[in-house]
């Protein structure tokens, strides 16, 4: 396939200018309306933040997208159109939760909705695993929805630093642009572009000391972009090893999660209740400053990055396996030495 790399760029830039200007406008916006984050015992700022900068970063890529969108191809338009229609809906969600903080089962509920309108446009993860393929054949749907929630979340979640979510999706979106790129399609490679150019546009006014957050009207939009567009471009084209390498280009996130939702099972704390064991926390409980343990993680999310770029190129199963299995004992290692310090 010939890529229309102008257009790449063209996305890129685009995004980032947009975003970069509407960051000011996005931070009046927040103090007018009264989405301000105010200092409490587990943040990590001391004086009232506005905290609906994810404004700029919506706009950045849906201006990019509409005034790019006659020069892409469309191999599904209806895709295009859900895609859109369930980012509306986080948006929303997200400016109402920046103003009001709305309860998270009430949030939850919204989120699934969002998913499914994208499943129903026809955006699907569609696992070739033999000798599973047919139970996962029927189970693409939940499983889309579940990719999608929790990926929505996993960004928001880890949203915890000046500048650490617009980052690690800035970086996450540049890898599955490389992979995207690699599958050879056009419109994932611009979404992922525009999606980073959006990040890095607004992180020079995130980063530490921070002017401004990008709320949950940013987090929860961010992991529902990427969410998507995983499955739009790597699911699509790698069916056996799709769900190893997403996992990878998303590995920050969605490992820092999953060992949330284990800490706070075995503490028989509820799922969603916040807490300071996410890795950021625990960095800076080390003796870390905030930009010392950002740059650590995006180190981190560099290296997924990087391995799941080299897994898509070169196709190496054996190495999936391996870094697999490190996860895994990791993840092991991690979780018992935590609940042996509970019980202590």
């Amino acid at each position: 396939m010939v890529h229309d790399w102008v257009l790449y760029i063209a996305a890129f830039s685009t995004a980032f200018a947009i975003s970069n200007l509407m960051t000011p406008v996005a931070k009046k916006i927040s103090v007018k309306v009264g989405a301000i984050d105010y200092p409490k015992a587990r943040g990590m700022h001391s004086k009232p933040m506005p905290r609906m900068g994810g404004i700029a970063i919506v706009l950045g890529f849906m201006l990019t997208l509409l005034l790019l969108y006659r020069f892409m191809k469309h191999n599904n338009p209806n895709q295009i159109i859900g895609f859109i229609v369930g980012a509306g809906i986080i948006v929303v969600l997200g400016i109402f939760d920046d103003c009001f903080n709305l309860r998270a089962r009430f949030k939850f509920i919204v989120q699934i909705l969002a998913a499914c309108v994208v499943v129903f446009s026809g955006i699907r993860i569609n696992v070739v695993f033999w000798p599973f393929t047919t139970v996962l054949h029927y189970l693409s749907i939940p499983i889309t929805i579940l990719w999608i929630v929790g990926v929505t979340n996993a960004v928001n979640l880890i949203d915890g630093l000046d500048g650490l979510a617009a980052g690690v999706s800035s970086i996450a979106s540049l890898s599955l642009m490389v992979m995207c790129i690699l599958t050879g399609d056009e419109m994932s490679v611009v979404l992922t572009a525009t999606l980073a150019g959006s990040c890095l546009g607004f992180l020079p006014r995130n980063f530490n000391p921070a002017q401004i957050f990008m709320g949950d009207t940013g987090s929860t939009f961010l992991g529902f972009t990427l969410a998507v567009t995983s499955i739009m471009g790597v699911f699509k084209g790698y069916a056996f090893l799709a769900l190893a390498v997403s996992m990878l280009s998303l590995g920050l996130p969605i490992f820092d999660t999953l060992f949330a939702v284990l800490r706070r099972a075995a503490k028989g704390q509820p799922i969603m209740s916040p807490d300071r064991g996410h890795l950021h926390h625990r960095l800076i409980d080390k003796g870390f400053t905030q930009k010392q343990a950002v740059m650590i993680l995006y180190g981190i999310s560099l290296l997924c990055g990087l391995l799941a770029i080299f897994i898509t190129y070169k196709d190496a199963k054996t190495l999936v396996v391996i870094i697999l299995t490190v996860f895994l004992l990791s993840f092991v290692i991690y979780f018992f030495n935590n609940m042996r310090k509970n019980k202590e």
